[in-house]
């Protein structure tokens, strides 16, 4: 039996309405993806491709499930021997490093809380999370600054030891992950008793992306990784056999929805590229040398991707891609289908949940929407009062008090019970994102609640300026955010990164401006353009304009 079709009652559907209705996915007692499908596959077919893994140097690995359990297997030893009990919260700043996916596995079998992170973290960034996670052992690749910026955090929380290890190399106060786990005679069995671990338990926790206020630590439990069969099989397309790249780092929540649980689960292989800073020529070339079937990427990356000439590369093997992460605007969509005539499927989610909405294998997507609700979540539009919103008019994206605890759902935020209970006011889950809904039950994003433009008495969302402006050849990237102004209560400001060729002046400001009241209404137009080399993001990628509405208020 394939290991898919021991979770779900059903492989194919008939329609969307089929699909949201009858998925069921069975839940095992006390059930542990590295033991329950790492593990057995490594067992019933220890060759089974799972990972093809490549960096900008030439190095390559082809990788199998018996190579996963194996290295698993030495990584949970090790870490049990250094001190670390179940329980324990363990960051990996591992990049997209094979050893990424030996350890991460390796505190899954050992019942260790797993707490991905970014290299980009500063020193401030790191003692804030070792100091609210109560991290005990820190891995990371071997980096000099990041490794005194770790020091430096360690030293501000004296009560609190902190085991450092980096991948190569030891030096004082730091193990060495390769030589400790070659010294491992891989012996291990799955615990019992006390030590096991139970479906309830934490597994994962994320720190958010903190687009607004400081990121906080979203709890996921042993379940988890079912919750990502929707994102795989039914969001992404992955096939058995085939091989999926998502591009993310390991650090962020996006490395869930697309380098090992559902995709493996669902029979693909999944494709990793290790560099150290992306380039959309590189990401070409890798997906058409290695034969990526299926592709996942943010918003960004499309918008890097449609700059360059498609036609040069071989999308022979590209069967279906997928994005998420932000809104898609509907320019980038049109060109990227006209270069490859592929259909880019937009889904809508949160560090707190798996795919929320989406457009689903088998739907006709809408450009620019982000599809229909996942069978998961049962995701509605609602108005303050807690009413559901009519089609066409805009509300809070929630999810219903009865799937505040489906699959894949996150168990609230880590020592923060007032934020969880502030998401979770009125018994329903709050996302603090606003869209609507058409006739057609598709939904369409207009941004963050703090987001929204209120100008004049009118609501203005950024994302439609946004998709507006990026209709025009000279915008590579925007953020548009609202100035205060004593007339009109807030103004449109449009903060743009010019693409290749363009050199910002007042006239092409103008040209922009004249450009968004020709293609969406005119009261929406940006009254101040400002041109700026980069936009301000998260370590997701994601752009902060909080940040940018700070600086136009000093």
């Amino acid at each position: 039996m394939a290991m898919l079709e021991r979770f779900v009652n059903r492989t194919q559907f008939a329609s969307y309405e089929d699909f949201r209705d009858h998925l069921e996915i069975r839940v095992p007692e006390n059930f542990n993806f590295a033991y329950d499908v790492v593990d057995v596959l490594a067992r019933e077919e220890p060759d089974r491709r799972a990972m093809v893994w490549c960096n900008d140097e030439g190095g390559e690995e082809f990788v199998t499930f018996a190579d996963l359990k194996a290295g698993s297997d030495r990584a949970a030893q090790t870490f049990r021997r250094i001190g670390v009990r179940k329980g324990d919260a363990v960051m990996l700043v591992l990049k997209c490093r094979l050893e990424f996916w030996h350890a991460l596995l390796g505190l899954h079998k050992l019942g260790a809380i797993g707490v991905p992170a970014t290299h980009m973290l500063t020193e401030h960034d790191l003692e804030y999370r070792f100091e609210r996670a109560g991290i005990r052992l820190i891995v990371t690749v071997p980096d000099e600054a990041l490794e005194r910026a770790i020091e430096r955090a360690a030293a501000q929380i004296p009560g609190q030891p902190l085991l450092k290890m980096r991948l190569q190399g030891a030096k004082p106060g730091w193990l060495d992950y390769a030589a400790e786990t070659a010294a491992a005679d891989g012996r291990w069995e799955r615990p019992t008793g006390a030590d096991a671990t139970q479906n309830g338990d934490t597994m994962l926790i994320y720190f958010s992306s903190g687009t607004t206020g400081q990121p906080k630590m979203v709890v996921h439990d042993f379940t988890y990784p079912l919750g990502h069969i929707v994102t795989a099989k039914f969001w992404q397309n992955v096939r058995d056999g085939g091989l999926h790249y998502t591009v993310a780092d390991t650090g962020w929540a996006k490395s869930a929805w697309g380098k090992l649980y559902g995709q493996w689960i669902s029979g693909s292989a999944v494709f990793v590229h290790d560099y150290e800073k992306f380039s959309p020529t590189k990401t070409l070339e890798t997906c058409a040398k290695y034969g990526v079937t299926t592709f996942c990427a943010p918003p960004t990356v499309y918008r890097f991707l449609i700059k360059e000439d498609l036609s040069k590369y071989d999308f022979s093997k590209l069967e279906y891609a997928v994005v998420a992460g932000e809104p898609l605007n509907p320019e980038v969509y049109e060109q990227f289908r006209k270069a490859t005539g592929l259909r880019l499927m937009e889904a809508y989610g949160q560090t707190e949940m798996t795919v929320g909405m989406g457009n689903f294998v088998g739907m006709e997507p809408k450009p620019g929407s982000m599809g229909k609700p996942s069978p998961l979540y049962r995701m509605f539009l609602a108005r303050p009062d807690g009413t559901a919103c009519d089609a066409g008019e805009q509300g809070e994206i929630v999810v219903p008090g009865d799937r505040c605890r489906a699959l894949g759902m996150f168990q609230g935020y880590h020592r923060d019970p007032e934020g969880t209970a502030r998401c979770l006011r009125g018994g329903i889950y709050h996302t603090g994102d606003v869209a609507w809904q058409d006739e057609d039950g598709y939904f369409w994003y207009v941004g963050r609640d703090d987001d929204l433009i209120k100008s004049s008495g009118y609501r203005i969302g950024p994302f439609e300026v946004e998709s507006a402006l990026m209709e025009h050849p000279a915008v590579m990237e925007c953020a548009v955010t609202g100035v205060p102004d004593d007339e009109r209560g807030q103004i449109v400001k449009a903060t743009i990164v010019l693409a290749k060729g363009f050199a910002a002046s007042d006239e092409l400001a103008h040209e922009l401006q004249a450009h968004v009241k020709k293609v969406t209404a005119p009261y929406k137009y940006p009254r101040v353009v400002e041109f700026v080399p980069e936009l301000p993001k998260t370590i997701s990628g994601k752009i902060r304009r909080v940040e940018i509405r700070e600086q136009d208020q000093n």
